[in-house]
């Protein structure tokens, strides 16, 4: 019988649900680059900026952004810098996984986008 869950392993969920979509893995790789107007960002990723908002509204909903007015604009930023660091240690751990499977098929496998303005990944091993 498993027992109570704790709070902190339930806001993990909440977190871990926000995130599980590929346009907020997108925004926070834009907001690793620093703040950001609404309208900018979206113009950087190829989104319209009433979709942005809504994504950054939930983002900012679970903690994990923040944001503060100028004048008419609203600017985002991410609340923790570890939120990006644990987004770019499970690429890490998914590109290792390809690997893997690559080296076991005995091809080249795939290439994986590394972070943002890093060079790709590549998934088998020279």
């Amino acid at each position: 019988m498993i027992g109570p869950m704790d709070d902190i392993t339930l806001l993990q969920a909440e977190v871990l649900r926000t995130m599980a979509h590929p346009r907020r893995i997108q925004i926070l790789h834009e907001l690793a680059h620093g703040p950001i107007e609404v309208g900018r960002l979206a113009t950087r990723i190829g989104a319209s900026q009433p979709n942005v908002s809504q994504h950054l509204t939930a983002m900012r909903a679970v903690g994990l952004l923040e944001s503060e007015r100028e004048g008419r604009e609203v600017r985002y930023r991410l609340a923790d810098r570890r939120s990006m660091e644990a987004c770019e240690l499970m690429r890490t751990v998914i590109a290792d996984r390809l690997r893997r499977l690559a080296d076991m098929a005995g091809d080249d496998g795939p290439r994986v986008a590394g972070p943002a303005g890093a060079p790709a990944i590549e998934t088998a091993a020279r």
